[in-house]
């Protein structure tokens, strides 16, 4: 036989009257049908049912929830560089110190350099005339709640680099609602 399907019942709702089986840890709007979890954590990663009955009708959602640690604290490493035939060929590899599911873009915000440093993933092989001043780059780091941006500068062939700044952009994770929709079973 198969493990039996494991979910917690976050609330059952019966003719105009409901129980909240996690009272404290989740708020049930009856006005518009919404359900609040309280202060996610990781640990509330896993199915949860929520139930609507009306007379002999019965309506079951299962609900998968989610919970990520933001992406925060990126930064990039040179990982190595060479000057060959009147060109700098740079690798660099950005990471984020923390942040559950995180996916790695490069971009550039100047038109100029924005082939050179397009590309999927946290490594950037980057290719570029010496006679170039300066290349610009920016890696972004995402996850479903939040996203980081940071810039490399680069103003001579070599470890150095100037003008890191990063910025964080992130969504809010310490409450999460889920709206579900229960139209015609309203009281």
């Amino acid at each position: 036989t198969e493990d039996p399907l494991s979910k917690l019942v976050l609330l059952k709702y019966s003719d105009s009257n409901y129980t909240n089986y996690m009272e404290g840890r989740t708020r049930f709007h009856e006005s518009d049908f919404s359900l609040e979890i309280l202060n996610t954590s990781r640990q509330d990663r896993q199915l949860y049912e929520y139930i609507v009955s009306k007379g002999p009708e019965e309506k079951v959602w299962q609900i998968q929830l989610e919970v990520y640690e933001p992406v925060s604290d990126l930064s990039i490493q040179i990982l190595s560089w060479a000057q060959t035939n009147g060109s700098c060929t740079v690798t660099l590899n950005c990471t984020a110190e923390r942040g559950d599911n995180v996916s790695y873009s490069w971009g550039s915000r100047d038109a100029s350099t924005s082939g050179l440093c397009a590309r999927n993933g946290s490594l950037l092989h980057l290719s570029y005339p010496l006679q170039n001043a300066s290349i610009a780059c920016a890696c972004t780091a995402t996850n479903p709640i939040s996203s980081w941006v940071v810039d490399f500068n680069s103003s001579e062939c070599s470890y150095e680099q100037g003008g890191k700044s990063s910025s964080p952009d992130l969504a809010p994770s310490s409450l999460l609602v889920l709206l579900l929709p229960c139209w015609g079973l309203l009281p």
